[in-house]
């Protein structure tokens, strides 16, 4: 469950990841080239801040591409339905197949999704019960990525030394100013907005409620079972190891919870 590749045939989904993809490669080739590597050379950092940045970036990057090509718990058309369980299921009136309670259409993928969330074109893929933990992971990463960015354009030019053996025939040091402001703006722009979807994430996974549910204003309090925190989380990320929240190297295994109980709404 979870391992089969996805792929969406959506252009504007593929424009929206081209982009996300642009500044990630933007940053991960300019940032080091331009204040950790010199910097290092020169004895202002150590090897630590250069590995931790190219570790962030690799944890971002991995992220991005698993939760963009990840099942995200598709219907098959004819699924098998346990006798026990056939009173959860409940009819598209769209694709008209059999689908479990809490399963949505997904109108731009054109079939249901188990548990989705939403649909989101910065990974062209939709958000849903297989890879919302690859999602998550995403946005956690791209914040920490951004935020360390951002701290690196600052020290550049307000703490660290100033560079005594800059190339001023090479490139990137003639446009340093403007490749630093354009990290700069990027970084601002995608922490910010990756801040709020994050913290919207963590809330819908604390009330154990997903984003079509809030907006639809289908799940009330009183007819949900409470959760505890680690509970729902655990569902979601697949394992109850807190640490494996954290790696994208990794298979979800989705653990035995009552169907009644994990379908309610």
């Amino acid at each position: 469950m979870g391992r089969q590749i996805h792929f969406v045939v959506d252009p504007q989904g593929w424009c929206c990841m081209g982009l996300i993809i642009f500044v990630w490669l933007y940053n991960t080739i300019f940032i080091p080239k331009v204040i950790l590597f010199p910097h290092y050379e020169e004895g202002h950092i150590s090897v630590v801040a250069i590995l931790c940045y190219y570790f962030c970036s690799l944890f971002c990057i991995a992220s991005l591409l698993r939760a963009s090509v990840a099942d995200p718990g598709k219907l098959p058309e004819n699924p098998k339905i346990p006798i026990t369980e056939r009173e959860y299921w409940e009819l598209c009136n769209k694709c008209n197949m059999m689908r479990p309670k809490r399963s949505h259409h997904c109108s731009r993928c054109g079939h249901c999704v188990r548990r989705m969330d939403h649909h989101c074109p910065w990974i062209n893929n939709c958000v849903g019960e297989d890879n919302h933990w690859l999602f998550l992971q995403l946005c956690f990463y791209t914040q920490i990525l951004s935020s360390y960015t951002l701290l690196l354009d600052f020290c550049h030019y307000y703490y660290f030394l100033p560079l005594k053996k800059e190339s001023w025939d090479v490139f990137v040091f003639r446009h340093e100013l403007a490749l630093l402001r354009i990290s700069a703006f990027m970084g601002l722009i995608i922490l910010g907005g990756i801040s709020g979807l994050f913290y919207t994430q963590l809330m819908g996974i604390f009330t154990d409620t997903t984003s079509i549910e809030k907006m639809s204003n289908c799940c009330e309090d009183a007819s949900r079972p409470r959760k505890p925190w680690q509970q729902t989380f655990s569902e979601v990320f697949g394992t109850r190891w807190k640490i494996l929240w954290f790696i994208p190297f990794r298979q979800r295994q989705p653990l035995r919870v009552p169907y009644h109980f994990a379908n309610h709404v």
